[in-house]
Order: structure tokens, then sequence, then C-alpha cells
């Protein structure tokens, strides 16, 4: 070998790389393409790593709404998005977005900066047992014991959180770390984990499926967001269509098969769960959203045909007629493999069906009593009807509220899986603009030009509305829509406020619901030059979206005013009761 040679190989041996650097490129590696942080000590050098090698960094105004947008990349996408928080505070303020993924089984990765190791027990700079903290809150929590092995803590990490039941996990990054320097050539990044492994159902079990189907006098498919993070839309939809099933989604499951499909019975929900006697369930759980499964919403003796990648999911609150663990896409190709052999299909012209049909008629026919009301303020009705009528159809539709959310799910149509997000299994409020942000950032790459719209309530944009600024900042499209009725729930008028302080102090004497009248929101927008507008009127509104959604130019917000006292009908589901009729 030359003196040339010996020199250059020397010199590689000697070269030096930092943590931050390691890090960037072990999540490079193990495919992240995108993360979501608040940077400060001791995190910086890791944000501006992760940029030098090509993942997408997105700078947001609060690590929850940070921590939210990443999960949301998780579900979209399939591979976890990254958040990046410093140490103390700014790791507690994004558990409770590790706890939503966590809920929702979204899978999604928490980078951590944390105090030195030398300064551990002495009461350093936001000094806090980071790893243990995070340990409730996601599948996997760990701090690397050096620089050389945080390729293979990560590559850990991405695994966790897509294998099995996807999950959040957490990687700990001590302070001392970031700038550390280590020799080049002893850092060995780990190859990409593989794809998640395709789990299938006991064959027995599938056959056994098929039969109580079959058997059924009034069955239900329940399609959840398990069905739509397992890409399971095309068996599925096949499913209903060559066995004339009806269907009902989940708030996240809409989509899967398009709200408008004829055998989608959203609205008659209730009548369908109170009366079915066989239902299966895709990757929809027995919890509170769907009642647990019990009387009186459903009837005693219904048999429940769970579809579930996780075994531990089986079973929950009620004892089912069958159980089919496995991957749901691959577990719905097995059922359509038993129709396949012997064909059958449920009479499209049975009671059931004609019971259905009847109670979705006349819900809908309130709906639209209720949607065509002249009477200014708006109801909640006509704002969402009209929202409809514009709507794109392959667009994103980000929901959070209360009443917002609740409503705006019967009303607001969704045509393509993975199309809407919002509250989700753990009811969490404040995840509209984190979740907004993701979904544009990802369209941005994916389908440029595919609108995103946010809708929520006043309450839930306060929350977060500060994400405004980070809308703007990166110039992303997208129309948010508060629906605003001054208040939590409800809230007073003008003039009915102005009336009540007369009596006291607001602390004394304002309802702990009630939030200030007429607050002008779109001036949030507008202060950091997007477009604003303030509407009272359908014609307004009509006007308003129609210029947000034609101008791609700029995000946009529409402060809708409502009556302060407007409600739901008795139909609609409420997130919060637990009888709802």
């Amino acid at each position: 070998m030359s003196e040339s040679n010996l020199a250059q190989r020397k010199e590689r041996d000697e070269m030096q790389v930092s943590g931050a650097k390691v890090i960037a490129q072990a999540l490079k590696t193990q495919g992240v393409k995108y993360m979501f942080g608040v940077v400060g000590i001791p995190v910086i050098e890791i944000a501006v790593a992760v940029q030098e090698v090509g993942i997408k960094y997105v700078g947001m105004r609060n690590e929850q709404a940070a921590c939210y947008a990443a999960s949301a990349v998780g579900y979209l996408t399939g591979r976890p998005g990254a958040c990046l928080v410093v140490s103390g505070p700014g790791l507690i303020h994004a558990l409770g977005g590790m706890a939503n993924a966590n809920m929702n089984c979204w899978p999604l990765i928490v980078i951590g900066g944390s105090s030195e190791r030398s300064q551990e027990t002495m009461g350093a700079f936001q000094e806090f047992p980071q790893v243990e903290a995070c340990r409730l809150y996601s599948k996997f929590s760990a701090r690397p014991s050096s620089i050389e092995a945080i390729p293979s803590i990560i590559e850990k990490a991405v695994r966790s959180s897509i294998y099995g039941r996807p999950g959040a996990c957490y990687v700990d990054i001590p302070a001392d770390f970031v700038n550390l320097q280590v020799k080049m050539n002893s850092v060995k990044y780990i190859e990409c984990c593989m794809p998640p492994p395709v789990s299938m159902a006991e064959t027995s079990a599938v056959y056994m499926a098929a039969s109580v189907i079959r058997n059924a006098k009034q069955p239900l498919l329940i399609i959840g967001k398990g069905a739509a993070y397992a890409h399971a839309e095309e068996g599925i939809r096949k499913l209903v269509e060559q066995c004339k099933l009806p269907f009902l989604p989940t708030p996240m499951g809409k989509g899967v098969i398009p709200d408008n499909h004829p055998n989608c019975v959203g609205a008659a929900r209730s009548r369908a769960l109170q009366f079915a006697d066989v239902i299966v369930l895709f990757g929809a759980r027995l919890n509170w959203i769907l009642h647990f499964g019990l009387p009186p919403r459903y009837q005693p003796d219904v048999k429940f045909i769970q579809v579930d990648i996780c075994a531990e999911e089986l079973g929950n609150n009620v004892r089912p007629a069958v159980t089919l663990l496995g991957d749901i896409n691959a577990v719905t190709k097995q059922l359509l493999e038993q129709f396949d052999k012997t064909p059958w299909q449920f009479p499209p012209e049975s009671k059931w069906w004609k019971a259905l049909r009847e109670k979705m008629k006349s819900n809908e026919a309130v709906s639209k009593k209720l949607a065509s009301k002249k009477s200014l303020p708006m109801n909640y009705y006509t704002v969402f009807y009209h929202v409809q009528e514009q709507l794109p159809r392959d667009c994103f539709v980000v929901s959070e509220g209360a009443n917002t959310m609740d409503i705006g799910r019967t009303v607001l149509q969704n045509y393509l899986p993975r199309h809407r997000l919002d509250a989700g299994t753990f009811g969490t409020m404040g995840v509209g603009l984190g979740f907004a942000i993701a979904a544009a950032i990802v369209a941005k790459d994916r389908n440029p030009g595919q609108r995103v719209i946010c809708v929520a309530g006043d309450s839930a944009f306060g929350f977060s509305g500060m994400e405004v600024e980070t809308i703007c900042r990166y110039n992303l499209p997208i129309v948010l829509l508060v629906v605003n009725n001054n208040g939590i729930y409800q809230g007073f008028d003008i003039n009915t406020w102005k009336e009540m302080l007369k009596f006291g102090d607001a602390t004394a004497v304002a309802p702990p619901h009630s939030l200030l009248p007429n607050s002008h929101y779109e001036q949030v927008m507008t202060a950091f030059g997007g477009k604003g507008y303030f509407v009272q009127t359908p014609e307004e509104l009509q006007k308003s979206l129609r210029q947000g959604l034609a101008d791609t130019t700029k995000p946009s917000l529409i402060n809708i005013l409502i009556e302060p006292q407007a409600a739901r009908k008795p139909q609609d589901f409420h997130w919060l009761t637990r009888s709802n009729l």
C-alpha cells in the first residue's frame, strides 16, 4: 500500500462524528422522513443534523402539538414520525401526545434531550427521570449507553413502534451525547427494520366466522381505524358488496368505504347497534366509543366476531362468538375466500335492511330540516351542510371539539381511507392544528394540491391556536374553520354576557363553560399573513369558503359565528355520554 493510501486510510480512521449526526443518520436509515419539535438546549444540533441528512423538520410552538403531528404522520404513512423535545418540561409537555398515540395505536418516536450524565442526582438543569416516566406512555423507553449504541436503540424503537399493535416509543439522549465526538468507523448503523410481519387467523376460526355470518338475521360490520391503518379498504369493500352487508364506520373508520356507499348505515347508527344479532368488528374496540358492547345499546345475546391484531384486545368487555387474530387486511381476504368457495348474500329486501333504511331516511330528514333553518345566528347543521357542498372529495378532514366534532361527523363525508383525523380513542382536545399540519406536510409530498380542512370548535381551537403561526411560517394552505358558539358546549350572546357581568366579577358570575362572546379568531391568522374571515350568514360562509379553497398559496381561517345555545339532535352520538339515543 502506497504512503498516500496509508495516509488516506489513517485519515478516515481518525474522522469523527457527533452524537447529533449519529442520531440523524440512524433515523434516516430507519425510514423516518419527518420530525416535529421545539428546539432548545440540548437538542438544537439534532434538529440541524436531521435537516442535513434530508429529514424534514417542522418547528412547532408547543411540544404537545408537535407530538400530535408526529403521531398523525405515523397513522397516515405507516412509518413513525419523530418528535424532538428538550429535557424536563419539554418532555412532559410531549407526554400527552405519546399517550394519545398509544391509545390510538399509532407509531411515534419521541427523541428527548436530558441532563448530562455526570450531573445526575445533583439537581441538574431540567433533571427528570425521563426514561422511567415515558414507560407508562410508550411501548419502549430507553437511553443508549454510548454514542455507538444509538443506531441499535433507534432501530429497536422504530421496529417496536410499528410491530404488533403500533404505539409510541421513547429514546433518551443525554446532553453530553449531542456534541460528543467518536470515531466514525466505530459507529455501525443497523439496516432498516423489515416491514411488520403479516399474521393470519386460524383457518378453523375463519370458517366458523363465515358460518356465523351466514346464519345472521340482522348482521352488521363495524369498520374501525385499525382497518384504515391496515389498508384493508379493498378487501372490506369487496366483502360488503359481495355479501350485501350493512356497515357502520367508527369516526376514523370513515372513508375505508365511502360514506355515500349504499350499504353505509351511519345515519341509523343507534338502530343498527341496538338490534344487530351478529356484529363483525374490523379493527374496532368495544370501548366507550362503541358503548362497551353491552345492553341496552346492544342485544344481550348479540354475537361478536372480533378481527384484531392484538390478542389482548380479544374478549374485552364481551365474550366474542369468534376471534380472528391477525392482520386485518389478511384476515379479510381469508373471509373472502370462504365466501368465494360458497357464495352467499344477505337478502337486500330483508326486514333488517328495510328497518335500517327507514331509520336512515327519518334521521336524514331531521338533519335536513335543521340545516334548512333560515334563522340567525346559524346552527351547526346549517354550517356543516354548506361546508359539505364545497369540500373536495379527496380532502383531509381534521375535526375536533365536542358538538363541532360530533355533529360534523354525521354531516361531513369522507370518501377515502385515512382522510379523517379527530379526537380519537382518547377523546383528546387540542389535536386539530397538529394533525392538520401533519396532513398538509404529507399531502405536499405525496399529492401536491390536496387540501386539508381543519374544523374546530372555538374551545378546541384555543388549545393550540398559536400553531397558526407554524402554518403560516411553512405556508401550508390549510383551511381552518372555527365554529364559534362562545363557549364549551354552549355559550352566551354578547348582550347576555354584558348583563351577566353587571352582577359581579366574571370569576364569580360567569358559568365555567362560557368564553368571551364574538371573539375574532380570524385575526390570529391575519396577524401572521394568512387570510381571515368573520362570517355570520350562510352566504358569507359560502363565499369565504369558496375563496379559501380557491387560494392554494396561503392558509385561511374562517371564524363562523353560530347560535350560542345551538345543540345536536337527540340521535347524534355524543363522545361524552354513555346513554346516546
